[in-house]
C-alpha cells in the first residue's frame, strides 16, 4: 500500500487546503488495520460516509484532529505547488491497530456531517496505539509518523 490521492481530490487538494473561512478545513481520520481495503477501492470514495459505510473502519478510539497551521506554498521555481501543516498529535493513544491516515475537506466544522467530508489523500499510518503519545509530521513529501513511544 501506498499514500494515495482520492479520484474526487485529484488536482484540487491544493484548492481545498487553502480555503480560509471560517468553519471550514483539513481534518484526519485514521483507519483501523483490520478490514482496510485496498488503495485502488479506497481512491473510489467520494465522501467520509461513503469510506466508512464500506469495509474500513474508523479508529474511533484515537479520535479525529482538525489540521491546524495550514499553509499552502507555490514554488515557481521548480513549477509545484504543496501544503503543510503543524504536525498532529494523539496523546497517550490506544485503541485498535492503524493502517491509514485519511486527510479529508470538511466544508462545515461547526455542523458538518460524513456525508460532506470529501477525502483529499490516504496515507499510510501504520501504528500500534499502545498508550503512549503518536505524532504525526505533516510535510510536503507526505505524512510520516514521527514518535510512537
Amino acid at each position: 500500500m501506498a499514500d494515495v490521492v482520492a479520484n474526487i481530490a485529484k488536482g484540487r487538494i491544493l484548492h481545498y487546503a487553502g480555503l480560509s473561512a471560517a468553519s471550514d478545513g483539513l481534518v484526519a481520520i485514521p483507519l483501523e488495520a483490520a478490514g482496510l481495503p485496498s488503495d485502488d477501492v479506497l481512491q473510489d470514495y467520494d465522501t467520509v460516509a461513503d469510506l466508512l459505510a464500506g469495509p474500513a473502519n474508523e479508529q474511533t478510539v484515537m479520535g479525529r484532529v482538525a489540521l491546524t497551521g495550514v499553509v499552502v506554498s507555490v514554488n515557481d521555481t521548480a513549477n509545484s505547488a504543496s501544503f503543510d501543516a503543524n504536525d498532529m498529535s494523539w496523546l497517550l493513544a490506544t485503541g485498535a491497530p492503524t493502517g491509514k491516515l485519511v486527510i479529508a475537506y470538511d466544508p462545515d466544522t461547526t455542523a458538518g456531517t460524513d456525508a460532506a467530508l470529501i477525502p483529499l489523500t490516504y496515507h499510510d499510518f501504520a501504528v500500534i496505539p499502545d498508550g503512549t503519545d503518536i505524532v504525526a509530521r505533516v510535510h510536503t513529501d507526505g505524512i510520516s509518523v514521527d514518535s510512537n513511544a
